[in-house]
């Protein structure tokens, strides 16, 4: 068994510790005595005996009270000098006591005991004449074990310093990996939200288109319908991809991003609304900076959003234009409609968790977002973001 697990085992079990402790005290000071030459009294050989059974008991209480057992020690060596015992268990047990003082209290309370334990020791020196070697030995073993005690304790001061840190490091960083979870999570329903309303829109203008013609041209009804099919297929594997995450999430908190639309993208965005019947006009101006994944995943929603509320509320007869400019450092996003179609069709309604969506993507770099009617029919979109050299990076 080695050294460490022995301490291991003492901190698990003080109270075995402190016996075994008292124990060895009580042994060590038994083979000092029985190793001594010289013929004593019998009275005199019984009390030391005594004394080597007895006197080692408190030290099964020092840890938790140290004084107390350090005054017991004191008076019990005091009284072992007045009726002349010549066992060295008194002594034992006082260093002892006084070492579990400095190793479990502070300073001020340890060097008043070893002051404590040496004056007995020069009463006696000065009674008996100067026999200043076995004093200072005394007090220089009362020293060295006050030491020894206050090394200790700052030692295990340091140590339970370090675990607490380290604790709270712990602590900290599963807190800031929860509230990455939960961001990511966060992202997750917001794309769930656009990519699931953008094709149901789509789809639910599709289907009223196929409805109205279906009877004057089948054909290009079964056309509309398998683009309803196809947007549909589309949506579902959205959808599973979205799940999969959150399955990730559930069984590792950790997710794999795989490739998001962007700036690229916004094209077809706008072909796939235009085949749902919406007209919609796309102008650019200006050059995109390297902003990155996060910059073009932002404007991209947002276009969408806008133009899936578009087919909500406006209708297959209105026209929108998407108009996008580009500055250095900056994005502009403008949709607008006539609302030409508003009154034609009966509006889709699915609360405001769009908008919420693109507030917060607009928030997220710097930016703002303005929505609502413009001065004459119809409806406006406008964002403005902004992107920093840390963006560049992402």
């Amino acid at each position: 068994m080695s050294l460490r697990e022995i301490r291991a085992a003492a901190r698990r079990h003080p109270r075995v510790a402190d016996a075994g402790i008292a124990g060895i005290v009580a042994l060590g000071c038994g083979l000092v005595l029985t190793g001594r030459t010289g013929a004593t009294v019998a009275h005199t050989d019984a009390v030391d005996w005594v004394s080597v059974v007895l006197l080692p008991v408190p030290l099964i209480w020092r840890r938790r009270a140290p004084v107390l057992v350090f005054a017991v020690a004191t008076v019990l060596l005091v009284g072992s000098q007045a009726v002349g015992a010549q066992s060295p268990a008194a002594l034992a047990v006082t260093l002892t006591a006084l070492h579990a003082i400095a190793r479990h209290r502070p300073a001020r309370f340890a060097w008043p005991a070893a002051a404590l334990t040496v004056i007995p020791g020069f009463d006696n020196r000065i009674a008996d004449g100067p026999a200043w070697g076995a004093f200072a030995a005394v007090s220089a073993v009362t020293v060295t074990v006050v030491l020894i005690g206050m090394n200790q304790r700052t030692r295990s001061a340091y140590t339970i310093a370090l675990e607490d840190r380290a604790r709270r490091l712990e602590q900290e960083r599963d807190q800031r990996a929860q509230l990455a979870v939960a961001e990511e999570r966060a992202r997750i329903a917001r794309e769930m939200h656009d990519v699931v309303a953008h094709h149901l829109a789509v789809m639910v203008a599709l289907s009223d288109g196929a409805s109205a013609t279906a009877a004057q041209a089948p054909q290009r009804a079964a056309d509309v319908m398998g683009q309803v099919s196809a947007t549909g297929r589309q949506a579902l594997g959205e959808m599973r991809r979205l799940v999969g995450l959150l399955r990730n999430f559930s069984s590792t908190g950790t997710s794999t991003r795989t490739p998001q639309p962007g700036l690229d993208d916004i094209d077809a965005l706008v072909e796939r609304v235009r085949a749902a019947g919406l007209r919609v006009s796309l102008r650019h101006e200006g050059a995109a900076g390297a902003w990155g994944p996060g910059a073009g995943l932002a404007i991209y929603r947002i276009v969408q959003e806008a133009l899936t509320n578009t087919l909500k509320h406006a209708g297959l007869q209105a026209n929108a234009e998407v108009t996008l400019r580009y500055r250095p450092g900056a994005a502009d996003v403008s949709v607008l409609d006539d609302g030409a179609g508003r009154i034609a069709r009966q509006p889709v309604t699915t609360g405001r968790h769009g908008l919420t969506g693109m507030l917060e993507r607009a928030a997220a770099y710097g930016g703002r977002l303005e929505a609502g009617p413009r001065a004459g029919p119809g409806w406006q979109v406008y964002a403005s973001l902004t992107f920093d050299q840390t963006e560049l990076v992402r």
